[in-house]
């Protein structure tokens, strides 16, 4: 039984460090694409690009620090009109994810890119 555990233990260790560590940044990626949608809503109510842009880096600023599991002071916000399609307005925040608990597993396992990068765009409004 001890020498089946032995074998077993390690590569059952790393699946459960594997899952909770993926999962915590999976939830920093899924918090930092809600925080660019909720920008992208927000931004709606300016008048001009400028005050679009201003409202949601002021946006992002104010709920950042309501999502656990990521830190506000290492977010950035780019937001602008689309350069796809004029009636868009695009906003992208990103989020330097080197502090997360999933780079201890670097040589285990492939790992993602340490900085998260999400994009939302919604039809500009004020016409």
């Amino acid at each position: 039984m001890a020498v089946e555990f032995a074998l077993i233990a390690p590569v059952f260790i790393s699946i459960v460090a594997g899952v909770v560590f993926y999962g915590v940044y999976f939830g920093a990626a899924n918090s930092v694409q809600q925080l660019a949608a909720d920008a992208a809503r927000a931004s709606i109510a300016g008048l001009s690009d400028a005050e679009r842009v201003a409202i949601a880096r002021q946006h992002v600023i104010a709920a950042a620090p309501s999502f656990v599991l990521i830190d506000a002071s290492r977010t950035s916000v780019t937001a602008k009109p689309s350069t796809s399609d004029p009636n868009l307005f695009e906003v992208a925040v990103s989020y330097d994810a080197s502090r997360l608990t999933i780079w201890g597993l670097d040589g285990l396992l492939p790992l993602p890119s340490k900085t998260i990068t999400r994009t939302a765009a919604v039809q500009r409004g004020g016409f």
